[in-house]
């Protein structure tokens, strides 16, 4: 499984859209909801927490479901208000089709249209469904305006879907559309002549430092009190109530050895990721993600020096969140040429794990290399996202 953001106009997270591969779909998010209720909630559960605006938050889920679900009466009663059912593109519109989401919408459901391109033989299902995922990957601008005249007679909502820059997100958004999926968050708005600040600099600097084991604790203090905003945090975080100390720590020395330089070194990482005010948190989240699913993945793979593998995950679309090219980013950053290497080129066992956790991440299966071990990505994966979750409600944990 994996989960991909669905936005609102502001480009924040209000839902996620759960990517599922069974062997008979390799690419298609079509649950099967085999277990048990408790099971399948703890699973959404999983997937659908999130740490934003300072709360934790569970947001509803869209899954897609076959044709077999929707009418042979077998889907089980989870909570409607958590849940989205998307009915696939290709799906027979029948009268016992038509019928059974009459029913889930008496039921409480909301009903999604997914990958909509209007034809008139979907007329019943528009007048029954609230929400419309317009795909506008190979859409014009013109097209996208000629969906929306087509479907304005219906009251739906409109949610864009497979967006892959700025400018078609303008546009669905001038059009009206209430919410947004894909990749455009990935994607910065590049801005020619773009330079890293000196507080970006510096930050990736003691990123960087930290991945040298040969790093005294007095060196990376003298790096970390150069910053002053990441020597709060730190500081903030040591002293959080997860650590339950018996007293305040005010040093970066004693903060560092009492976490430890490789719990530093993630702390540095999130704190990076968290500092840019001006972009999503979700992409903030996506990034931590991969690069904590990249060092699992490696050390599950053997690998005897797993150290680069969080930051190569992380710094492969740091990009985005400093609206530059990774080119520029690459060559701005102290990085190692290991880790460049795997960004930019995707060479070494380094650059083939951080290629498959990207499209896991993204739920293109089909371009997960056929030697993987699915179970070790799947739990990388849930792991991730579970301490993602809690690493950020660690930072933003109130003051004691």
């Amino acid at each position: 499984m994996a989960r991909q953001p669905i936005f609102d106009a502001n480009k924040q997270t209000v839902a996620y859209e759960l990517l599922y591969r069974s062997d008979d779909a390799q690419n298609k998010a079509v649950f099967n909801f085999s277990g048990s209720i408790a099971t399948v909630d703890a699973l959404l559960n999983s997937y659908t927490s999130v740490y934003q605006n300072n709360q934790l938050k569970r947001m509803p889920a869209f899954i897609n479901l076959t044709y077999d679900l929707l009418v042979g009466g077998s889907l089980p009663a989870l909570p409607a208000n958590q849940i989205v059912l998307e009915i696939l593109e290709d799906v027979e519109v029948t009268p016992a089709l038509i019928s059974s989401v009459r029913q889930l919408r008496k039921n409480g459901y909301t009903i999604a249209l997914d990958d909509f391109i209007y034809d008139d033989k979907f007329i019943e299902l528009i007048k029954l469904v609230q929400i419309i995922k317009v795909d506008v990957i190979d859409m014009s601008f013109k097209q996208v305006t000629e969906q929306v005249n087509k479907l304005k007679p219906y009251k739906v909502t409109l949610l864009a879907e497979k967006i892959e820059t700025h400018e078609m997100f303008n546009h669905c958004k001038s059009l009206g559309f209430k919410l947004f999926q894909g990749y455009f968050l990935s994607k910065p708005e590049i801005v020619k002549g773009v330079k890293l600040q000196s507080s970006q600099l510096k930050l990736f600097s003691i990123i960087q430092a930290l991945q040298n084991p040969e790093a005294t604790t007095q060196e990376l203090e003298r790096l970390i009190i150069q910053d002053p905003v990441f020597t709060f945090k730190l500081l903030r975080i040591v002293n959080s109530s997860a650590h339950n100390l018996v007293r305040e720590i005010n040093s970066i020395k004693e903060a560092i050895t009492i976490l430890g330089i490789p719990e530093v070194k993630k702390w540095a990482l999130i704190i990076a990721m968290q500092s840019n005010d001006n972009k999503s948190e979700e992409l903030g989240r996506q990034l931590l993600i991969r690069g904590c699913m990249c060092e699992k993945i490696a050390l599950a793979s053997g690998v005897k020096n797993s150290a680069g593998y969080m930051i190569a995950g992380i710094m492969s679309g740091v990009n985005a969140l400093l609206d530059i090219s990774l080119d520029d980013l690459l060559e701005q950053t102290p990085l190692s040429e290991e880790i460049k290497t795997a960004i930019s080129n995707g060479q070494g066992t380094m650059g083939k794990i951080l290629n498959n956790t990207i499209n896991f991440g993204l739920g293109n299966w089909k371009e997960v290399t056929a030697d993987v071990d699915p179970s070790v990505y799947d739990n990388a994966y849930r792991e991730s996202l579970e301490w993602v979750t809690q690493s950020i409600s660690s930072i933003n944990e109130p003051e004691k």
